[in-house]
């Protein structure tokens, strides 16, 4: 087992360059997670490190080893696909000894590495089933299975779950996770879901059009994202970004209307710079129906557009400076399309980022 390190990595396809010289490092035992749109370069940086993919440029470490030039089957890695890649024709047992009988293993060594990961993943009574006599889920199971009797020293995950529903994904979330405390190894991870980023990583690696765009605990990128990109894209329902400019103290947003500038903030803006206030819908909460005790806040009138109930919570569509926004009610109840409510918003956990760079204004 080991850790991952990519240096200055590079991927080109001719003269497009889709990956732009990333760094990264990733821990002995870490959990990863790389997230982000479809055609960011995450799968395509996931591929790198497994040896399906030739990198142009930079270095490719695992352990100690630079693997630029390894094969796959040199690099001591498994990976998982989201189209399970199981053999059809054979049963569970033989589908996960397989690559171990092709690597020449003795029989007692698969027959006990086998039995060792249908234990962790509860397959031992599906031995003798084929791949078509299996659920989704258990399917997956069957095809991280065959990666963990390969004792390999990281797992690669290429967004495993987007073939199953939406049930099963949450049970698999949580198979994951489990399957990662019992078998203490490195893993990275892909998925465009960031609910599914939030849930799994030890760190998430935040990426856009081939960069790196914020690495860090799942809680820093979304209490502290370093741009309104990450901001937009961690959280569901995502933040709420109005354009605004700064004037005495204030936020005065485009299309009218103003909230003050949140005190931890006023240091690091100046008079007449164009902004962009942030806030997340759970920060925005009718009066006496939130869940956050705030030191700072302002209240602002708003109208019901739309609302959702949700059973334990209500997401509210509403309009400010003309642009639409969401808050959230703790304490659900039914409410009219145009009533207005008096809402509370936490201040002391608002964003400001500059409006020409779409960046944070408090880096940390």
């Amino acid at each position: 087992m080991a850790g991952i390190t990519l240096d200055r990595v590079v991927k080109r396809y001719g003269k497009l360059e889709v990956v732009h010289g990333i760094d990264l490092e990733i821990g002995h035992n870490e959990f990863v997670v790389l997230v982000g749109p479809s055609g960011c370069g995450k799968s395509t940086t996931l591929r790198m490190i497994a040896g399906l993919e030739d990198i142009s440029d930079g270095d490719i470490r695992i352990g100690e080893r630079v693997v630029n030039d390894l094969p796959p089957r040199k690099r001591n890695v498994s990976m998982v696909f989201q189209n399970y890649a199981l053999y059809p024709h054979m049963n569970v047992r033989d589908n996960l000894g397989f690559g171990l009988k092709i690597a020449g293993q003795p029989a007692k060594v698969i027959e006990e590495r086998v039995a060792e990961a249908a234990g962790i993943l509860g397959l031992s009574e599906l031995m003798d089933r084929i791949p078509a006599e299996l659920s989704g889920g258990q399917r997956q199971r069957v095809a991280m299975g065959r990666a963990i009797v390969r004792h390999p020293d990281a797992f690669l995950f290429d967004e495993p779950l987007s073939n199953l529903d939406a049930k099963l994904r949450v049970q698999m979330r949580t198979e994951i996770k489990k399957l990662h405390g019992k078998v203490a190894t490195t893993v990275v991870y892909v998925t465009h879901d960031q609910v599914e980023a939030m849930t799994l990583a030890d760190r998430i690696v935040v990426m856009k059009d081939g960069y790196i765009e914020q690495v860090g605990t799942p809680m820093e990128v979304f209490n502290h994202p370093v741009n309104t990109f990450v901001a937009s894209f961690i959280g569901s329902p995502p933040m709420n970004l109005i354009p605004g400019r700064i004037e005495g103290g204030e936020v005065r947003f485009s299309g009218g209307g103003t909230v003050p500038v949140p005190g931890r903030l006023k240091e690091h803006v100046r008079g007449g710079q164009e902004v962009i206030f942030g806030v997340r819908p759970d920060d925005l909460s009718p009066i006496g129906h939130g869940i956050h005790e705030a030191r700072e806040t302002c209240e602002i009138d708003l109208t019901v557009e739309l609302a959702e109930l949700l059973g334990t919570e209500t997401l509210i569509y509403t309009s400010l400076a003309g642009q639409e926004i969401q808050g959230k009610m703790f304490d659900p109840r039914d409410l009219k399309v145009g009533e207005t409510l008096t809402f509370r918003l936490s201040l002391d956990k608002a964003h400001l980022f500059d409006a020409a760079t779409g960046r944070s204004v408090r880096p940390r």
